[in-house]
């Protein structure tokens, strides 16, 4: 294997430099998963559990699978690989077995590249009863090599063997650099804080003096957060409009939301020609009265079975009518007054609009939508990309293709564009290794990262897995809000209430209200040290600081910002006696 000085890609995931089970460096960096290559990077952690990871030791530990062929070639640059081809079945590949041990996550890379054209590319885990677990996908072309990344959370203690998969049959798969690291629930977590620790929050000095700019020893600062500057919220219903413990219970927690159903076209427009804004206006309007921001959701949606009955029947030229006044005149009616529209929802499942408007039907409503309401962010909507690697319809690399033929559509060069998440998670450990992994690969666009309707199934650890899956989007650089579908059980939400009828919190609720106070710095007290010095480590966001000294009569006091963009100078504060 030819080795690079370039260790770029030794930081594509969350990298780790063991000490034990500590945990001394990491970094995000997404270059490589956009990268096609000459040659290939070395295996990421050295392979990890792989045996010869990099085919350095010929076919060692590998066997062709089934009726798959394989042969080791040498690149002109010495790069040792192998080409699987003459294949039959998707599966007929190379394939390793492993041993995977119940509870632990395990990432997974590979570089890839094929004889011909652009063809997905799978890795797959088949357990010791056949089941195929899928692991991640990449769209690998011809004559260069592409990371393919994903993982695997392991549900049980079993062997489990290795594959690569193309739909196509007739193309031969090159495969490199083969990894796959195993790490426990403790050591993810801690990798997690170090992240948050880098990505959520800054360094802040400050220096107390008097008048005469003299240190002030042991002067008392008080540091008190004000507002946060991650958005994370909850959505919320009709209901909320009945019941005032509904909205004194929101309003005391979010500050951030999406409508369920409200301003959905079935909702607002039931009979054709009859337009009806009525709950969506007044949610609108208690979300102002408390300072929540909204997201707009949705102006269409692209499963057949959500539209509006009146428009099934629609012919293209009446849709086509149908859906230009749709978008004018939700778009027009609520400009300027949230922070997000959710343009097309479900576009990689679902072609409702494709079908009898055109390919480009998704181009054009986020170009209508920009132009009508220029300075919000123009969001697709998506689920299964991060919680349920089986879907290869809602793949990361594919979405990161539909979002990026949007944005090169004719005229959509300068869309402010993000990219909607959902996150439905079912029962079960979340595979926290293939949604880190389908984060990066969508961080690679550049785009914000919201999860926008997080939950988890029923379940006996559903608390916990709710926990889970809201670490690994809050500790992940890409991500700039989350908005999780829950909320008190009389709003309605069954499958994950986060309080009871009585309005105590259920399990989900109380891990919710916890990460509400652990991603906030609260109110710190810290004194000043010999030269007059405090420093603490912030979440971003707004801040009141107080500072007052024993030997001072009064106390100064001043607002500050923490922000992740802007480098924090020593902030001095003068107390006069």
């Amino acid at each position: 294997m030819k080795i690079f000085t370039d260790t770029r890609f030794f930081c594509l995931s969350l990298i780790l430099l063991f000490s034990g089970n500590s945990i001394n460096a990491f970094s995000y960096d997404y270059s490589a998963t956009t990268k096609c290559l000459v040659e290939p990077h070395r295996a990421q952690y050295g392979g990890g559990i792989i045996v010869n990871p990099d085919f350095n030791y010929s076919l060692e530990g590998w066997t062709a699978y089934r009726q798959g062929e394989v042969e080791e070639h040498v690149s002109k640059a010495g790069n040792r690989f192998v080409v699987v081809h003459n294949t039959t079945h998707p599966l007929h590949s190379l394939s390793q077995k492993v041993q995977l041990e119940k509870g632990k996550l395990y990432t997974f890379s590979a570089w890839v590249k094929i004889s011909e054209g652009r063809e997905t590319v799978s890795v797959v885990f088949r357990t010791s009863d056949g089941e195929l677990v899928h692991g991640g996908k990449v769209i690998a072309e011809h004559g260069c090599w592409s990371l393919l990344k994903g993982g695997i959370v392991a549900n049980f203690s079993s062997p489990v063997e290795i594959g690569f998969q193309s739909q196509n049959t007739k193309v031969e798969i090159g495969i490199d650099s083969v990894s796959l690291q195993p790490f426990t629930k403790k050591q993810w977590r801690s990798h997690q804080e170090e992240s948050i620790d880098k990505v959520r929050k800054s360094k802040m000095r400050f220096q107390i003096t008097n008048a005469n700019k003299t240190a002030m020893q042991g002067a008392i600062v008080s540091i008190k957060q004000m507002k946060s500057d991650f958005p994370f919220g909850c959505c919320m219903n009709y209901n909320i409009l009945k019941y005032t413990d509904y909205q004194n219970w929101f309003a005391s927690r979010f500050k951030f939301t999406t409508f369920t159903n409200e301003m959905k076209w079935y909702s607002t427009e039931k009979i054709q020609g009859q337009e009806n804004y009525t709950l969506s206006d007044a949610m609108l309007k208690f979300a102002k009265q408390h300072g929540i921001s909204v997201r707009g959701h949705n102006i269409f949606w692209d499963d057949p079975k959500f539209q509006p009955d009146w428009v099934k029947p629609l012919s293209p030229e009446d849709l086509q009518k149908a859906a230009a006044k749709r978008i004018n005149s939700v778009v027009s009616r609520y400009r300027g007054q949230l922070i997000a529209w959710d343009v097309v929802n479900e576009n990689l499942h679902f072609n409702f609009y494709e079908d009898k408007l055109g390919e480009n039907a998704s181009a054009e409503f986020f170009s209508t939508a920009q132009k009508l309401d220029p300075n919000t962010i123009m969001f697709m909507n998506e689920y299964n990309t991060i919680e349920n690697s089986s879907d290869e319809r809602a793949s990361a690399v594919n979405y990161r293709k539909k979002i990026q033929e949007i944005l090169q559509y004719p005229g959509n060069d300068g869309i402010i564009a993000g990219i909607g998440l959902q996150g439905h998670f079912g029962s079960g450990q979340p595979n926290l290794a293939y949604m880190r992994s389908s984060l990066d690969i969508l961080g690679s666009t550049g785009l914000p990262i919201w999860l926008t309707e997080v939950n988890a199934e029923k379940d006996p650890n559903q608390a916990e897995n709710l926990e889970e899956i809201l670490r690994e989007g809050y500790s992940h650089p890409a991500v700039e809000g989350i908005i999780m579908f829950a909320g008190p059980e009389i709003g309605g939400f069954k499958d994950m209430p986060l309080a009871d009828t009585n309005w105590k919190n259920t399990p989900a609720g109380d891990v919710v209200d916890k990460l509400l106070g652990e991603w906030e710095s609260g109110t710190l007290e810290v004194t000043a040290d010999d030269r007059g010095f405090v420093n603490a480590l912030l979440f971003h966001g707004d801040y009141n600081v107080t500072v007052q000294h024993p030997e001072a009569n009064s106390s100064t006091s001043l607002s500050f910002r923490v922000t992740k963009d802007i480098p924090q100078p020593t902030i001095n504060v003068q107390i006069h006696a």
